[in-house]
């Protein structure tokens, strides 16, 4: 990021400003719209929410002056953007369309409506900032190689625990420090059957002004499991059991807590993503070693400590505050912060939260059916362990117990789903069953209602 303050203020010279669509006017999408407002050299000119007035509303809340027009037109939306107006609209794919937006930004958390804009956008030519890290853990791989075929970047937008994560590694591994463990706080206690319905849960949302589900995502652990499988596909650590080890730990205990069992931590093995419950939150963490002996003295000289352990530990992370750094770091650098491998190496599947039954549908993260775990990519595959992305809406087809996973032949998938299609497409990749040529016609091929 250093030296992008300038960039920005040329481009604000130049009257040639970073032009942002944003998809979702939730919580966080406004966020974004009110740090933009502060910010030189970035706009954000069009808006687009399944509720059109939320859209509007979110540049009243960031008080952006002028006019803003309604539009169901891409045509329309890029005449109205020339002429110096803002759009919102309650259709992303018109934002999608749109020639004078450079970046488009996706911040829904929806897998189905990511993995559609993410398409539509590469096909236009706009650069891709997702804040939909659950599309990424589904088919990020697919959609960034696709991105690339099309001319365009693809990266997880800064500020969320995966981009900051991912900031520490990049430093770490440049520097040539062997990475132990990647990790995040969490903040709230783990309880894996919490549901947005319980009567305490529904009040602490009220509380804190959240849609229920959100906290329950959060309460449950699935949110945490999916942030840390997007650090683990994007630098190949893998979790190094089965939903993460997740110890009570605090920041100056990291580089004890996690560090292998032979030196009295939890790891059976370097590389691994984890998270730490307790006081670590809001920041995230790398554990490093290093063997060279001068380089272990010198880290005793900058009150790092004996080792062979060192904590790296950012205190922070902004969300959706830094998301604009992502916009203009692809528009005016061509330069993703945090992209996928080529393929998956962590996957997150759904587990029973309470007995189900067939005929029951499951709802989605942060609900009443199902709960969330990491695993590495192979184990899910081998015991066909149903991907949380593709997760709501399938339809019980048997029985399956509290606490069990759920398999590919546990449900009935909605087969109309753009981003099972992607999925399926995306396994057969990653098996080597279809080459590039026909991977690129297959997704050109796909269209939209």
């Amino acid at each position: 990021m250093i030296g992008l303050n300038k960039e920005l203020l040329t481009r604000d010279e130049q009257k040639r400003p970073v032009r942002v669509g944003l998809i979702g006017a939730g919580q966080m999408g406004v966020d974004v719209v009110a740090q933009v407002k502060m910010m030189r050299g970035i706009e954000i000119v069009a808006i687009a929410d399944i509720d059109r007035a939320r859209a509007r509303e979110a540049f009243t809340i960031a008080e952006f002056g002028g006019e803003v027009l309604e539009t169901d037109s891409a045509a329309n939306a890029d005449e109205a953007v020339r002429g110096g107006k803002r759009i919102c609209t309650d259709d992303f794919r018109v934002v999608t369309s749109m020639r004078q937006v450079e970046v488009m930004l996706e911040a829904t958390g929806v897998p189905e409506v990511g993995a559609q804009a993410a398409l539509l956008a590469s096909r236009t030519g706009q650069q891709l900032a997702m804040m939909n890290v659950e599309t990424d853990i589904t088919v990020g791989p697919l959609l960034s190689w696709y991105a690339t075929q099309k001319g365009v970047l693809y990266a997880l937008a800064a500020g969320d625990e995966p981009a900051a994560c991912k900031e520490l590694y990049d430093f770490a591994d440049a520097l040539g420090f062997t990475i132990v463990a990647a990790g995040k706080g969490k903040n709230n206690p783990l309880d894996r059957h919490a549901k947005p319905t319980d009567e305490a849960w529904a009040q602490e949302a009220a509380r804190r002004g959240l849609n229920p589900n959100m906290l329950i995502e959060f309460v449950d652990g699935s949110k945490t499991m999916i942030e840390m499988a997007a650090v683990s596909n994007a630098t190949g650590l893998v979790p190094d059991v089965r939903g993460m080890h997740g110890p009570p730990t605090s920041r100056d205990k990291l580089h004890e807590t996690f560090t292998l069992q032979e030196h009295g931590g939890l790891l059976s093995r370097t590389g691994v993503v984890e998270y730490g419950i307790g006081g670590v939150h809001p920041g995230v963490f790398l554990v490093v070693t290093t063997d060279h002996p001068r380089l272990r003295q010198a880290l005793v000289y900058r009150d790092m400590g004996d080792g062979p352990y060192y904590t790296l530990f950012r205190p922070y992370h902004l969300c959706s505050i830094e998301v604009p750094l992502t916009c203009a770091m692809l528009a005016i650098r061509r330069q993703s912060n945090m992209q996928p491998l080529p393929r998956l190496v962590s996957e997150v599947f759904a587990v029973a939260k309470q007995n189900l039954h067939p005929g029951d549908v499951l709802d989605g993260i942060g609900g009443c059916t199902f709960y969330s775990l990491i695993d590495t990519y192979e184990a899910a595959r081998d015991e066909d362990l149903l991907p949380i992305g593709l997760a709501k809406g399938a339809q019980l087809v048997r029985s399956v117990e509290q606490d069990g996973p759920i398999r590919f032949d546990d449900v009935k998938l909605c087969e109309s789903s753009t981003v099972l299609t992607l999925r399926r497409l995306q396994d057969r990749w990653t098996t080597d069953q279809i080459g590039e040529q026909e991977l690129l016609t297959a997704l050109d091929a796909i269209e939209f209602d």
